[in-house]
């Protein structure tokens, strides 16, 4: 995303100051015009934590990027950045996360929760995690293949939030399998039928993409899918996860955890306990 100067001033990691109290983020009644033009680029404002010299300090985030905002005393610019104080010493953090961190999961979550996906085990798993799945991409047929134990097990369930990115006919098999009349069985089918192909592909390092048997991409592709995996892409361009599979899930605590890739080494953090 880009800040246009025409909204705020900003100074990308340069506010300094000289102290910052660290309580917790209170929520505001009214949001000064800037910081309204910032939620309008993508912004989301959480409330507002004191600062010193004149300045309202407010907290925010952009996907997963917790941001400081300053707001002069007149209201009508905001300074996004770092606070510091005469050490040097950014002063500002510990506060801006504690203040973001609760409405970070939470939407984080609930934007994951209301996109496009296919299900992949059985409701009310102790787990649930979200995939982002290209059909052509052979490290997500594996992690599918190496994440049965957990799904047949019932232990976890995956969400796999289809897109379309890897090659030209990725959008068109992603758009198959939400169109199938039972998209869960028709993803089954075709990740089944890769699974031994792919591995053998993989262990002698001669990846290559998925191929079509099992699954004939759309070469038309209707309105509302399109949509679908449009909205699927910018969520996962959002939570800043540029490759496939990329995996969020909730951990022990509930706290919100995501990656790209899924190497055996990390498929206890992603799955839990086998």
């Amino acid at each position: 995303m880009k800040l246009k100067s025409t909204y705020l001033s900003l100074a990308a990691f340069g506010a300094v100051a000289v102290a910052v109290s660290t309580s917790v983020a209170i929520a505001a009644p009214e949001r000064p015009a800037a910081l309204q033009a910032l939620e309008k680029q993508g912004v989301t404002v959480v409330g507002t934590f004191p600062a010193p010299g004149g300045l309202t300090a407010w907290a925010g985030y952009i996907g997963q990027r917790p941001l400081s905002m300053f707001v002069t005393p007149d209201g009508k610019h905001v300074i996004a950045g770092t606070l510091l104080d005469a050490q040097g010493n950014e002063v500002a953090e510990a506060a801006l996360e504690q203040a973001v961190r609760g409405a970070m999961t939470a939407g984080a979550w609930s934007k994951l929760e209301s996109s496009h996906w296919i299900e992949d085990g059985k409701k009310g798993a102790p787990r649930t995690v979200y995939v982002f799945t290209d059909p052509n991409c052979p490290y997500c047929n594996k992690f599918w293949a190496d994440a049965r134990p957990w799904v047949d097990s019932g232990k976890v369930v995956l969400r796999h939030v289809m897109v379309g990115i890897l090659t030209p006919t990725s959008a068109g098999k992603a758009a198959a399998l939400l169109a199938d009349k039972d998209p869960a069985a028709a993803l089954a089918a075709y990740e089944r039928g890769h699974m031994e192909q792919n591995a053998k592909s993989i262990a002698s390092r001669q990846v290559r993409p998925l191929g079509d048997a099992g699954l004939k991409p759309l070469t038309s592709i209707p309105a509302d899918i399109q949509t679908k995996l449009a909205a699927n892409e910018r969520l996962m361009a959002s939570l800043g996860l540029q490759a496939t599979p990329a995996m969020v899930w909730r951990d022990a605590t509930g706290a919100v955890q995501m990656r790209s890739g899924a190497p055996e080494s990390a498929l206890a953090a992603v799955l839990g306990p086998r």
